[in-house]
């Protein structure tokens, strides 16, 4: 009995002992996962003051200290609030005339910044200083040198309707922009004429068919028309395919372009991405899903292409035998930087939102403009009907269209699609007599310059093509660095060639059959959806020609 109750204590004593060991681990389980998530917090929260207090006031300190002048910077989000504010006000007052002096509608608050400051200034986009440069010869500067100044560390929103080769740097995008070039340079696009011809005499068909019904005379809104008409082009010309079939595509970038618009400007106000979650989900799916469609039509070219069929005229395949001919000149050498399924795909999105974004907002505000200044529209018609008379337009009568050019150039001066330019600072760069901290993002307000009365002159604001008839080196001042509708230097916009010749096709197809003037109906107020759109649509008064 004694041995039994002996034996119990022990036992109980172990278990005791056991208990004290797993509660001591425990406990020492507890104090290393606290001391990791506080050296986690700590560091997490280190960063955070760094990047949202220390690293701004620290830029804005070596800034200031260069005479340069801003609003003191406000934790967080900066000029954000102020922003916005200015700029819903300027887009709700309505533009009591037809006024091409957009700027305090699309940039009130550069412009308040400017007047204050002057043009040594720079404005906060939340935590992010950005150095407002308006020199001519430090933009050629910033734009020459595509490796110090580069589109790293901007907006996360961009890269959904920016991929491709526009995020690209170093290496890999002077790779990219080699095979993408083979596939857009001038004899390329000499053999698409006939498929812009064909996109553009289906548009004018329509309208003919219109007209006919009203007796040679109805007002339209010709920007739905003139967007059917890019994607149509896009399609066909950039993957061989019809509207029809890349409709979908479209109409999935359309809605995520819009919701990127929606949030871009205020992405960076603290809890904005928690509050609209459901938006960046959905700019998510979107993506994933115009990546499914864009594979498809990808994997089908690729299995025609080694399947020993002709490249068709256009761009996919193009692009895929552009690559393919790069492997086999570097079979021996390292391919790493070579186009992957993925780099494919990103491009091909890249045409899709670019080719037919850009390529509408010049169409619409040239038939808007030509409407309005009908003495232009009929010097550009005479010329067209002088070089093809009645018959179909072709390349080389398409680059002998000089007036057509000059009317181009006036537009995309005084309605550029992208109407600033961004860029960061990998490194500190010496900028003229400006030391830019490494962290500095570079703002070129590409609008506001191309409408700038000293390099312009005194009708910088009005509609003149005259000052495009020596070419945009003689034009203004004779800097041709202050006119880039399509971004300068290396990094110059590669599909300008693909989205002027699109535009005189369409434009000389609708001078031969229709005159136009602009319609009472029509409400002038130009809006940022990540290009430059009218908001109410372009309406006309449409007539057939005798």
């Amino acid at each position: 009995m004694h041995y039994s109750t002996f034996e119990c204590h022990i036992n109980t004593r172990q278990e005791d002992m056991e208990t004290q060991r797993v509660r001591e681990m425990l406990e020492a389980t507890t104090l290393v996962v606290s001391i990791v998530a506080a050296i986690i917090i700590v560091r997490w929260g280190w960063k955070m003051v760094k990047w949202l207090w220390l690293n701004p006031k620290r830029l804005e300190r070596v800034l200031r200290e260069q005479g340069l002048q801003a609003n003191p910077y406000k934790f967080w989000v900066g000029d954000l609030r102020e922003m916005m504010k200015m700029h819903e006000e300027a887009r709700s007052m309505p533009m009591m005339s037809l006024s091409h002096d957009l700027s305090p509608r699309l940039f009130a608050f550069v412009l308040h910044v400017l007047h204050k400051y002057g043009k040594n200034s720079f404005l906060w986009f939340g935590p992010t200083p950005r150095l407002i440069v308006t020199s001519p010869e430090q933009i050629k500067e910033v734009l020459s040198k595509p490796y110090d100044y580069s589109k790293h560390n901007l907006n996360p929103l961009t890269k959904y309707v920016s991929p491709g080769i526009v995020k690209l740097e170093g290496e890999k995008w002077a790779k990219h922009r080699k095979i993408i070039g083979l596939a857009l340079n001038l004899d390329k696009l000499k053999t698409m004429t006939e498929t812009f011809f064909q996109c553009c005499d289906d548009m004018a068909r329509k309208w003919e068919k219109m007209l006919s019904s009203s007796n040679g005379k109805c007002e339209v809104d010709v920007c739905p028309s003139l967007m059917n008409l890019t994607q149509d082009v896009i399609s066909r010309a950039a993957f061989g395919s019809s509207y029809e079939e890349g409709k979908q595509i479209f109409d999935l970038l359309t809605e995520q372009a819009e919701l990127v618009a929606t949030h871009l400007q205020r992405y960076h106000i603290p809890f904005w991405r928690f509050v609209h979650a459901k938006d960046f989900r959905r700019i998510k799916e979107i993506d994933r899903m115009v990546e499914d469609f864009v594979k498809g039509i990808i994997k089908k070219k690729e299995k025609a292409l080694k399947a020993g069929e002709a490249i068709k005229n256009h761009l996919l395949g193009m692009l895929l035998e552009s690559n393919h001919k790069e492997i086999e000149s570097q079979r021996k050498h390292n391919n790493a930087g070579l186009m992957s399924m993925k780099d494919v795909i990103d491009e091909c999105k890249f045409f899709y939102f670019g080719g037919q974004a850009t390529t509408s907002s010049l169409l619409a505000w040239t038939m808007m403009l030509l409407s309005r200044y009908t003495d232009w529209q009929t010097r550009a018609r005479e010329e067209v009907l002088q070089v093809f008379g009645n018959q179909k337009p072709n390349f080389d009568g398409l680059n002998r269209l000089k007036i057509m050019t000059m009317i181009l150039y006036e537009v995309l001066r005084l309605y550029p699609p992208a109407t600033w330019l961004e860029r960061s600072c990998e490194k500190d760069m010496k900028l003229g007599n400006i030391l830019v901290p490494r962290g500095v993002n570079i703002f070129i307000p590409t609008l506001i310059l191309q409408q700038d009365q000293e390099i312009w002159g005194s009708d910088a604001k009005e509609f003149n093509p005259e000052r495009f008839s020596e070419g945009i080196s003689k034009a203004g001042k004779g800097d041709s660095v202050v006119y880039f509708p399509f971004g300068w230097g290396a990094r110059i916009c590669i599909g300008q060639n693909f989205t002027l010749l699109e535009a005189k096709m369409a434009f000389s197809l609708i001078l031969q059959r229709f005159w136009f003037e602009l319609s009472p109906s029509y409400s002038h107020a130009p809006l940022l959806r990540m290009t430059l759109q009218p908001q109410h649509g372009v309406h006309v008064i449409l007539h057939k020609l005798a």
